[in-house]
């Protein structure tokens, strides 16, 4: 005879408190993993001018904390990633507490708010909801949000490509290299690249955004994927925009592929450009 499983109640109130906590920290605080790349790349940067655009930015980032201001005046559209365990039972509503703590964490933190409440009418909601949600179900009782604040000019300089198979590797490359030298200074360097390769047309852009979520410069677990990351880096910071697009060897700080099972016709491949202003906050209910 199966045991029943214990279901782990979760209060929707304590979802609001926490995404409004990570509104505040993550359009404050940097995360470790970037301050660290940063740094590493001010010691590896030749440039002088890139050198003092690399200091500049390790200042505003302190900046931020000590002053309670945001790392960016874009403070993004809330990108909030649910893991949630099958063996949770959140009581309430989850979608409407998700973006109750958006509009309390902004409100309160006195953010920017960004979102227009249709893309045509171009009004703004005024609380920066709704947020962009992704859910994903795994085992356990555990809740786990993350939230990306992505602003609009690195995600302008993103794009998606149907590519065909017999491109292959080089065809990936090509298209993701392509697209850095047209749009990368746009989108304030030095960068951190998320390229998703395979599923659909939709999934391979949730592919490069979920790729974003790996602490900085972490490589891929799948060896081919983390020897291409690496041609990837390399091929990008040759192209010498360097960081503010004033020439230097460090255009990127990291490239992060995921990679998904596609259909034997297809090979999507999607670029999602993060700016040097990577936030990212997450916590564990």
């Amino acid at each position: 005879m199966t045991r029943p499983t214990t279901v782990r109640e979760v209060d929707a109130a304590m979802v609001t408190d926490a995404v409004a906590d990570l509104c505040r920290r993550a359009n404050l605080v940097t995360p470790p993993a970037m301050r660290q790349a940063v740094a590493r790349a001010l010691d590896a940067e030749e440039s002088p001018q890139g050198r003092e655009v690399l200091s500049l930015i390790l200042r505003n980032y302190a900046v931020a904390e000590e002053t309670g201001l945001p790392i960016c005046q874009d403070t993004g559209l809330a990108i909030v990633l649910v893991e949630i365990g099958q063996d949770v039972h959140v009581q309430g509503d989850l979608d409407a507490a998700i973006h109750e703590g958006v509009r309390r964490g902004y409100r309160d933190s006195y953010l920017r708010t960004s979102v227009l409440d249709h893309p045509l009418r171009r009004v703004n909601t005024g609380d920066n909801t709704p947020a962009i949600i992704h859910y994903h179900m795994v085992p356990g009782d555990r809740l786990h949000l993350a939230l990306l604040p992505k602003g609009g000019g690195s995600e302008n300089a993103s794009a998606l490509r149907m590519l065909k198979p017999s491109d292959g590797e080089a065809g990936v490359i090509d298209f993701v290299v392509e697209r850095v030298s047209e749009q990368g200074v746009n989108a304030c360097p030095p960068l951190v690249i998320g390229v998703g390769i395979g599923s659909n047309f939709d999934g391979c852009a949730w592919l490069a955004k979920r790729a974003l979520l790996r602490p900085v410069g972490q490589p891929s677990a799948d060896p081919d994927n983390a020897r291409l990351e690496a041609e990837l880096l390399r091929r990008i910071n040759d192209l010498g925009i360097g960081p503010a697009g004033y020439g230097g060897r460090i255009t990127a700080l990291a490239v992060h592929v995921d990679t998904a099972p596609c259909h034997i016709a297809s090979l999507p491949c999607a670029v999602n450009i993060q700016c040097n202003a990577h936030r990212l906050a997450e916590v564990e209910l």
